[in-house]
């Protein structure tokens, strides 16, 4: 640790955006420190500390700032231990798609704060052990020797918690968020959750007394803007090609006739694909034929057993950005009221009453399963060079394109993002796309008004 004597402490400086706050400066030997406060109050109660300790004659550390009577008072914790501890504390209020998202980061995290991995086993096996640490169940029912040995000698060589208050270490995490394991680029979204992962364990190490100040707020790096994610306008499949392809679904082999269904759910009602997994012949409301409806009550993520409580693989949980008591009523149109009709009387339902299940154990319909078909289906209803391209290559952009049809249909935003289970914002942002075909549509639009002036 180097230390100095040679301290300046300076006035505190307001700084007025969205908010008013406060900010203490202080100089040690060459190096600038700062940090920010909400109030005067506390902001001048800080530099009263900083004051006093320069009267006494303390010795200040030059990397944190601090004197030495403050960083006596600071505890000390690996962040591996920490990261395990943070995640014990998220743990129960978590979804399981949550968990096993934060668990990621914090892997990316923790690979990023090691001093030393020259003496560890290779970065698969270190990332593997990382993931079992982080998930607070199975360290609670034990983790195997290996792994176990494994994160030992991680534990062995990862830094301190307070190292984050080092420019270099801070950048070098930083930087490591920002790129995937081949080293290219991540995905701007994949940063971002990584970031607010980085940026909630430091206010929790904050709570903790294990950093004296917010690092994140002292270092400059580069500033990065995150939007949302637009859907490209040419996934949107037009309602005869979504015709087309949910025909030539029930064409591909065993499996085909009986996810049609599946399909059209995304397509007519904008079901995403883990809503329409856990739908249940009690959430219809259909007629013999005509318009129908869907009271959405949960959803079936795909995800492992080991990231859910009750080690039940793809567990059921509440709808996205819902409590579990809170539903969503989506209407069905006739064509969809038609085929769960269908569905029905060909092939049941599972004993919970769920419409789609696996054709050997009756579980959560894969992922891997549905788009299989999907691909097949594409394959015999497009050209080689449509098949290519962006357009209805996904199963969840037969969603993209139910809510852009409810939007050119003329239905007003405010109902379509409440069928959609989203916001008017997202709706508008992410999901308002043309159909294929529609810009030549809206071009004569155009030229019609053009002409009638």
């Amino acid at each position: 640790m180097e230390t100095s004597h040679d301290v300046s402490v300076f006035k505190i400086d307001p700084y007025k955006g969205k908010k008013t706050t406060y900010r203490v400066r202080w100089r040690v030997g060459k190096r600038k420190h700062g940090q920010q406060f909400p109030t005067m109050a506390l902001a001048d109660s800080y530099r009263s500390q900083l004051l006093q300790a320069t009267r006494k004659g303390e010795w200040f550390d030059t990397e944190t700032g601090l004197p030495s009577s403050m960083i006596r008072t600071q505890k000390r914790m690996s962040w591996f231990d920490f990261a395990c501890t943070y995640i014990d504390m998220k743990w129960t209020d978590s979804s399981p798609k949550y968990r096993k998202s934060l668990a990621e980061s914090l892997t990316r995290i923790t690979v990023a704060m090691l001093k030393d991995s020259t003496s560890l086993p290779a970065d698969t096996v270190v990332r593997a052990a990382l993931m079992k640490a982080f998930n607070t169940n199975m360290r609670k029912a034990g983790i195997p020797q290996d792994t176990a040995q494994n994160l030992n000698s991680i534990a062995r060589v990862s830094r301190d918690v307070s190292d984050l208050a080092k420019p270099d270490v801070l950048r070098s995490v930083l930087h490591a968020l920002d790129l995937n394991l081949d080293g290219a680029r991540a995905a701007p979204n994949t940063v971002r959750l990584r970031r607010i992962a980085l940026g909630n364990a430091i206010d929790y190490a904050l709570e903790r007394e294990l950093l004296a100040s917010n690092p994140l707020s002292e270092v400059k790096t580069k500033k990065r803007s995150y939007t949302l994610r637009e859907v490209d306008p040419e996934c949107a499949v037009n309602p005869m090609q979504a015709r087309m392809l949910l025909d030539a679904v029930s064409t591909v082999g065993k499996r085909g006739p009986r996810l049609v269904a599946f399909f059209a759910c995304l397509y007519y009602a904008g079901l995403r694909p883990e809503e329409a997994a856990n739908l249940k012949k009690q959430n219809l409301a259909l007629p013999e034929q005509g318009w129908g409806g869907l009271n959405l009550n949960g959803a079936r993520p795909e995800v492992g057993a080991e990231w859910t409580d009750s080690g039940e693989a793809n567990e059921e949980g509440p709808l996205k950005h819902r409590e579990a008591s809170i539903g969503r009523l989506v209407p069905a149109p006739p064509p969809l009221t038609e085929a769960l009709h269908t569905h029905l009387t060909s092939f049941g339902t599972a004993p919970d009453g769920r419409l789609f299940r696996g054709t050997r154990d009756g579980g959560r319909i894969g992922s891997t399963t549905y788009g299989r078909v999907w691909a097949t289906a594409r394959e015999r209803v497009f050209t080689a060079e449509v098949l290519a391209g962006p357009l209805g290559k996904r199963p969840y952009d037969l969603r993209h394109a139910c809510v852009s049809t409810w939007l050119t249909g003329g239905v007003e935003p405010t109902r379509v993002a409440k069928w959609a289970g989203h916001s008017v914002a997202v709706l508008l942002k992410v999901y308002a796309k043309c159909l294929d075909g529609g810009e030549a549509a809206a071009r004569d639009r155009v030229e019609r008004a053009l002409q009638g002036w």
